[in-house]
């Protein structure tokens, strides 16, 4: 199922990301830097891409880490997925995180993330004093094993 996004170049220079199979559900999302950039270990930056989205109200984009850089580099999406709403038109920046022991280099052009186009469900909540009971019931954080 295919649905239309806008997308905007905020450089001349920019990429814009494609996917890169028939079966990808991801499209990478490059640094747009003018100088390189050194992430050191645990440490957090924000990495510009020099593009900006739209989508329809039934739509997100997720933010999602690049399978690569996490297994090699240690590098993943802090804030994983982020998410970008319908309603937002800044510039997509990227939240990484170096959880490795080495300094991490970002250099202008290299593939950060991958951004996936996602449907939203939004929920019409109803209050009650009860919740159907489960046989999970409320046990949590390793209870099924």
């Amino acid at each position: 199922m295919k649905t239309k996004a806008l997308i905007k170049k905020l450089n001349k220079a920019v990429n814009i990301p494609e996917y890169k199979t028939n079966g990808s559900s991801g499209l990478d999302l490059e640094a747009f830097l003018e100088k390189d950039l050194i992430v050191k270990s645990n440490e957090a930056v924000l990495v510009p891409t020099g593009l900006s989205i739209a989508v329809d109200e039934n739509l997100e984009v997720q933010i999602r880490p690049r399978s690569g850089l996490a297994l090699k580099k240690n590098i993943t999406v802090l804030n994983t997925p982020g998410t970008i709403d319908s309603d937002y038109r800044g510039e997509i920046k990227v939240i990484l995180v170096n959880l490795g022991t080495k300094d991490f280099v970002i250099r202008n052009g290299d593939r950060i993330a991958q951004m996936v186009v996602c449907p939203i469900l939004k929920a019409e909540f109803e209050i009650v004093n009860e919740l159907p009971a489960t046989l999970r019931g409320a046990s949590g954080f390793g209870s099924t094993g």
